[in-house]
């Protein structure tokens, strides 16, 4: 199993280099500009300030620019740190929903990997109404020579199939994604669909929150909230915003607080209704939030129980087929969060050998 960190903070460099000297397999930055630092500026100071540690988007956004220019993007960073850096891609959640905006279209998201994919491989593409391909490769603006594995994004099965059909990998989250046996079998139908078979090194990673208990403490303790409340009502969030577009019913691991969340979002005018929404967003619990954060809630959602108990749910998670897990903690707790799992459950899974893709 690999772990990795998820972070979006310029300032904050320091955080990636220490989860590398900790033993953090990964890097993952977020693209949301109305409430994050710009990912390609903090990708380039985290290439340029650690040494092995691989770096990813997670993830990208279509909507928010060109394929050309995403694809422009990693490229960049990737010359600054060769063979070190993965592209994920969704069709958006948090960074085109604070623009009021949708997430885009399978249909149209597939033709953008197919663009990007292809850019990267240093192919000749259709954009639009013409052919477009980089160009002046041999003065090294952009590294395409290291190759760059693409990610996607999924948390249903359209999604999760096109992971299988078109991707290297797969980024999800559980539980919101399902589980692993069942996101690796539509992984599975997507590359039948292709008409291949899903590769061995189809490397499948999952946001996951922890909430890892002292002796005797409770489910809900003041600590546990503030280690893992801004994640639980992120994910709160998503589904949210799932049922504002779709109708879509809550999960039933949500349906506890689902009516006062309502209820309590609905006091917001609709018109800024989704800033209201994404507010806290894995940042810090909002205190007017905190009381939705339920015993239920962090136990249906989160990596929770004594350090072996999250030992051993590690461990039969890997022997599912989850490859890393991705750990996106609070603002103000994020260094004891990565050193508290690094020195519990890194720490005795440490002769489990890596896998990189």
């Amino acid at each position: 199993m690999d772990f990795g960190i998820v972070t979006a903070k310029i300032d904050e460099i320091g955080f990636i280099t220490h989860a590398e000297n900790l033993g953090y397999s990964h890097a993952w930055v977020t693209d949301s500009p109305m409430i994050r630092s710009n990912c390609w500026a903090v990708l380039a100071l985290a290439a340029q300030h650690t040494r092995a540690i691989r770096l990813g988007t997670a993830v990208n956004v279509p909507g928010l620019r060109l394929a050309p220019v995403a694809a422009n993007g990693i490229a960049t960073i990737n010359r600054l740190a060769p063979g070190r850096c993965i592209m994920g891609l969704g069709t958006g959640h948090t960074g085109i929903r604070l623009l009021g905006q949708k997430p885009m279209r399978l249909a149209m998201f597939r033709e953008y990997v197919r663009q990007i994919r292809g850019l990267l491989r240093g192919d000749e593409v259709e954009h639009e109404t013409h052919r477009i391909r980089f160009q002046m490769r041999e003065h090294r603006f952009i590294d395409l020579e290291n190759p760059i594995p693409i990610y996607l994004a999924g948390f249903g099965p359209k999604a999760q199939a096109l992971a299988g059909e078109i991707g290297d990998g797969l980024i999800s989250g559980l539980p919101r994604g399902g589980s692993v046996p069942t996101m690796l079998s539509n992984a599975r139908q997507g590359a039948a669909r292709a008409g291949r078979t899903l590769p061995d090194d189809f490397y499948m990673a999952a946001m996951m929150t922890l909430a890892m208990h002292h002796p005797g403490e409770a489910a809900d303790s003041e600590r546990i909230v503030a280690e893992c409340g801004a994640a639980v009502i992120a994910g709160l969030h998503y589904l949210v915003a799932r049922h504002l577009e779709t109708g879509e019913d809550p999960p039933e691991y949500a349906r506890g607080v689902w009516k006062a969340y309502l209820d309590w979002l609905a006091e917001t005018p609709a018109a800024i209704r989704h800033q209201r929404l994404h507010a806290s967003h894995y940042s810090f619990i909002d205190p007017e939030e905190a009381r939705f954060v339920t015993p239920d809630l962090i136990r249906a959602t989160c990596l929770t129980g004594t350090p072996e108990e999250i030992i051993d749910q590690v461990r039969a998670l890997e022997q599912q087929g989850l490859r890393q897990i991705m750990l996106y903690p609070p603002l103000n707790r994020q260094y004891r969060v990565i050193e508290d799992f690094a020195d519990t459950v890194l720490a005795a899974t440490a002769t489990t050998p890596r896998r990189r893709p």
